[in-house]
């Protein structure tokens, strides 16, 4: 073993016991005590706001994975500032649809109005919470949250670009970044089945129905037809706000079609596709889109295990009175 092995080891330990003491303060029955009927509360603020509209249901999940993968989930995503240097001001993040944080705020009010709750849970749980709930309300399946967090009290613009997976990543490239935050192959192919619902503005893909590798062509990897398809809802030069489903198939059910469409080269971004096209991870994908099971089991431990990333200790964070601002 050579020098540098040897200091390595006490750091990889000291980061093992970081990263299992902030996971030992996590647990679902958290707030028993504190406010047993949090669950119920939330619920239903997230079944009225879904009621509403369905935009509701990929905009929280997809809030979830940005505050997750840049901080740690700690609802840093949710802080505003009147100079526009937060996370959520970040170009990357400008796509986040409103109504994500529209549904923590509804239910962390619906929370603090029951006054043994008032002030007692975090902007950070209610958002893990409602995600578990609208892959609920979209088919998807039930599963535990672990609970615990505290709400960061820091959210720069500047800490994003470099934390979140690009539309035209590649496994290598995907796989680096979600190791970096414990995340393992399976777990990185069970979480892109998030985009088995939402939707994408056409300026994220268009280049791969237009002008593939700088060239007047279709990205080879992508079903003909459905790159026509793709054409008709976003013609050259539109407004590129104009939005897609993700999932041409069933786009408003959380289900394993995201996988099957991948097998008939029907991935939007170029990192869904990849996840097919390269031999490393099709086995998982084939394994996925064959049995739902499978891959409802995956995505249970996948977003378990992101739920745990960044945890705030002590001084480190706060539970917020506002999820938008600092205590």
């Amino acid at each position: 073993m050579n020098v540098q092995s040897l200091f390595s080891l006490p750091l990889l330990f000291l980061l093992l016991f970081l990263l299992n003491t902030a996971h030992a303060q996590l647990h679902v029955e958290y707030y028993r005590s504190s406010c047993p009927n949090v669950e119920a509360i939330v619920h239903a603020a997230v079944k009225q706001k879904f009621q509403q509209t369905f935009v509701t249901a990929p905009a929280t999940l997809r809030l979830f994975f940005h505050d997750c993968f840049i901080r740690g989930c700690d609802a840093s995503i949710m802080l505003a500032f009147r100079n526009n240097s937060a996370e959520k001001d970040n170009s990357d993040n400008l796509s986040l649809a409103g109504d994500g944080f529209d549904t923590v705020i509804k239910a962390k009010a619906a929370v603090d109005k029951v006054p043994q709750c008032r002030n007692k849970v975090s902007c950070a749980d209610i958002l893990a919470l409602a995600t578990r709930d609208v892959v609920r309300l979209t088919g998807g399946p039930y599963y535990r949250v672990e609970l615990g967090r505290l709400d960061g009290r820091t959210s720069t613009k500047a800490s994003v670009r470099q934390h979140l997976p690009h539309p035209d990543f590649r496994l290598d490239q995907l796989k680096s970044m979600f190791a970096s935050h414990g995340l393992s192959l399976t777990d990185l192919i069970a979480l892109s089945g998030a985009h088995t619902i939402g939707f994408s503005h056409c300026n994220k893909f268009t280049h791969r129905i237009y002008s593939f590798k700088s060239q007047n062509r279709i990205d080879p990897t992508m079903n003909l037809a459905y790159a026509r398809h793709l054409k008709q809802e976003c013609p050259a030069n539109v407004d590129p706000r104009i939005a897609v489903d993700m999932d041409p198939t069933t786009p408003q059910k959380f289900d394993n079609v995201y996988y099957k469409n991948l097998q008939q080269g029907k991935g939007l971004f170029t990192s869904d596709q990849s996840l097919f096209t390269d031999a490393r991870s099709r086995k998982i994908v084939n394994l996925f889109a064959a049995d739902a099971s499978a891959f409802e089991r995956a995505f249970v431990a996948a977003i378990t295990k992101l739920g745990r990333f960044g945890i705030k200790n002590g001084k480190q964070g706060e539970i917020r009175h506002d999820c938008a601002a600092v205590n």
